[in-house]
């Protein structure tokens, strides 16, 4: 286990942080690769009523639709040794590792959302909502946001690779983490579930979850059969 590992293993939020996250709304979306996170998230930052969580992160900066991500705005790319350092000074709320890299999210940006008086609103896996909603039940509302059917979801999932032979080998791994988060977030009771079939639609289903006081109703229960629905498929294609 290196360095950061065993930071991870042992690591606490601070008490100043816990405040912070219990005393400031937030909004997070959660998806499988290619659900429409991103895109359904800068839409809805066009309102003033919110304030984006901009992950760090230890991997490097990639091309997605023949765009380079950049740095502060797509995320905080950050070397191994910076990672380490800001484990080490408690300035995360969450860290985790996929594959070699590391992801965290850091408590400054929801100190600054709660100085403006906005709504934190982050993209973040399910790992990390587990640790959010262990700190703070009710302010904290993750939406996780389903692809309308499986064929759908591999259009744009293909659709973000630049070559067959790149698909083709990162296509396993995509499906196995779709199938685990899909699974993950199903078995526990505190996902929104919003249908991504229409840009429009999920923009303004995002703002009135965001507004709604964390309310759960009828559309909730549709998406969530839709996202069973699609697990089943991932896992008949494995």
């Amino acid at each position: 286990m290196n360095e950061i590992d065993q930071l991870i293993a042992r690591y606490q939020i601070s008490e100043k942080s816990i405040n912070t996250i219990q005393t400031t709304p937030i909004v997070l979306l959660v998806g499988i690769t290619a659900a429409g996170k991103d895109t359904i998230q800068n839409q809805v930052l066009e309102s003033d009523m919110y304030h984006k969580i901009v992950t760090h992160t230890t991997r490097a900066p990639r091309t997605n639709n023949g765009v380079l991500e950049q740095d502060g705005d797509d995320y905080h790319f950050v070397n191994f040794d910076t990672m380490r350092d800001m484990l080490a000074s408690q300035k995360f709320i969450e860290v985790n590792r996929f594959g070699d890299n590391y992801y965290g999210t850091s408590i400054e940006e929801f100190e600054a959302a709660k100085q403006e008086n906005k709504i934190a609103l982050g993209d973040i896996d399910v790992n990390g909502i587990a640790s959010f909603k262990a700190i703070s039940q009710d302010n904290v509302i993750p939406i996780f946001i389903v692809p309308p059917d499986y064929a759908t979801w591999r259009q744009r999932l293909d659709g973000r690779y630049a070559s067959q032979e790149e698909l083709e080998r990162e296509l396993p791994m995509r499906l196995a983490a779709a199938q685990y988060e899909l699974g993950h977030a199903l078995s526990v009771p505190y996902f929104h579930f919003m249908i991504n079939d229409d840009l429009d639609r999920a923009v303004r289903v995002t703002n009135e979850i965001a507004l709604g006081g964390n309310v759960f109703n009828h559309h909730d229960d549709e998406a969530r059969l839709r996202a069973r629905d699609l697990l089943s498929a991932i896992r008949a294609s494995l």
